[in-house]
């Protein structure tokens, strides 16, 4: 039953369709959420593509007050930080979130009342200060809304959003305009439906983004922990299914958008830390996963948004301060010294950020996965990536038949500074190679 789940799910994404854009390298798909403390020159090796919760209550102190950008009513200069952020390299997604703004606020709906046209005004200066053909050119897309989530009622964040997506589109048509998170089922807490607030068509050609935030939580079960997370290709688990079911949402409703992840990962402290654990993250024994599993699972996640059609995926988190608690140690930080997944994904980075999702070699539920990745200057030059698609430390001899070409070298995903373990492999007949597979990705680097 678990086995023929595990590869139903895995065949969900499907081939291609006309709604998808093409398959970006890697280098311009990874991308990573930061904040104001972030460090671009730490994290730049890692990815090129930054995410930003930018606070409107940081920008003007209520709805109706003249923005002054780059300079905030509490006093943040943002050509300052982003501009930083761009000579390092970093493109940079706007998300404008409501913060004070939001459904939290009791007196929410009085704060937006009559304000469609201050919305339309906010984002049209935004852009026009920091769009791609603004005055500062600091970014690229802008989202509006983070998680407004059904706590902000759709009527107020439609004409939110419609007046503040006009507003950019006038200001700077190169602008990207992203949804706020959203999914292809009811409202929760954190995510709008698709369909009850952005399917009108009208609102459709609003947008290029759709935004979508997936978490791997384990199935809720009486007594306990509600924040504890599986492995990204668990089949009792919607963390693959929900961007499933925006892709095939996209594809009947809103051809021709891109489709993006901008929050996954993975919380992992120290042992320390978890002996520190207070309130209900005590008393319901909330556990994150291991500094290892958090690398294996953000790299592997990677490869499986990018076989479902994802033109970017923004890990979450930047950095952390050890805290034992549901996004309180997601970092590839921890008080900005490296974890092992820093050293993971700056070696996918470095060894694959030329090349683009190619296919699926193979899939055996529950045993293998093995993806194909193609080199963006001359496709011609492949390299195999292949891993045990579990979450119990399972490791196995397997032989890897179709190889185009034989190896150049096969190492295994690192968790430290310096080279990556080599993998033994052995021929095992024409195109053929025999090596032991486990949860951290295996490399397989072909010439050509």
């Amino acid at each position: 039953m678990i086995l023929t789940a595990l590869a139903a799910l895995l065949a969900a994404a499907g081939p291609a369709s006309p709604g998808d854009p093409p398959k970006p390298l890697f280098k311009d798909y990874m991308g990573i959420n930061g904040h104001f403390t972030f460090k671009p020159a730490l994290y730049r090796p890692t990815c090129r593509l930054v995410r930003n919760y930018h606070n409107m209550d940081w920008d003007v102190a209520k709805p109706g007050d003249k923005p002054t950008f780059p300079i905030c009513v509490n006093k943040v200069d943002w050509k300052l930080l982003y501009s930083g952020w761009v000579k390092e390299g970093f493109e940079v997604d706007v998300c404008a979130q409501f913060g004070g703004f939001g459904g939290g606020n009791p007196n929410f709906k009085k704060l937006w009342e009559g304000q469609e046209g201050w919305a339309r005004t906010y984002g049209l200066e935004m852009a026009r200060c920091l769009g791609p053909s603004g005055a500062l050119k600091l970014c690229t897309s802008i989202e509006i809304g983070n998680e407004p989530g059904r706590k902000f009622e759709d009527a107020v964040y439609q004409k939110v959003f419609r007046a503040m997506a006009e507003g950019i589109r006038e200001a700077d048509p190169k602008v990207r305009i992203v949804t706020c998170t959203a999914q292809a089922r009811e409202a929760d807490d954190y995510a709008k439906s698709l369909d009850e607030t952005f399917a009108s068509p009208d609102l459709v050609k609003l947008f290029d983004v759709i935004n979508v935030h997936t978490y791997a939580m384990k199935a809720k079960a009486p007594g306990q922990s509600p924040w504890d997370r599986s492995y990204p290709e668990d089949p009792a688990i919607d963390y693959l299914r929900v961007v499933d079911e925006v892709k095939e949402w996209r594809d009947r409703k809103a051809p021709g958008k891109a489709i993006w992840v901008t929050e996954f990962g993975w919380d992992a402290c120290t042992e320390g830390a978890m002996a520190r654990r207070t309130g209900w993250f005590k008393k319901l024994n909330w556990t994150g996963v291991t500094e290892l599993q958090q690398a294996q699972y953000i790299v592997r996640s990677f490869f499986l948004f990018a076989e479902r059609h994802v033109e970017r995926a923004y890990l979450y988190f930047y950095d952390d301060n050890d805290e034992p608690a549901f996004h309180g140690s997601a970092g590839l930080t921890r008080r900005f010294q490296p974890k092992p997944s820093y050293w993971a994904v700056r070696h996918l980075q470095a060894t694959l950020g030329e090349y683009r999702f190619s296919r699926v070699v193979r899939k055996d539920a529950g045993e293998t996965c093995v993806y194909e990745m193609a080199n963006g200057a001359d496709p011609a030059l492949k390299a195999w990536v292949a891993w045990s698609p579990t979450g119990s430390g399972r490791e196995q001899e397997t032989t890897l038949q179709g190889l185009p070409r034989n190896p150049l070298k096969v190492e295994r995903m690192p968790t430290a500074d310096g080279d990556a373990p080599t993998v033994e492999w052995k021929p095992a007949g024409p195109g053929s190679i025999r090596l032991t597979l486990t949860e951290s990705p295996a490399y397989i680097l072909m010439g050509k």
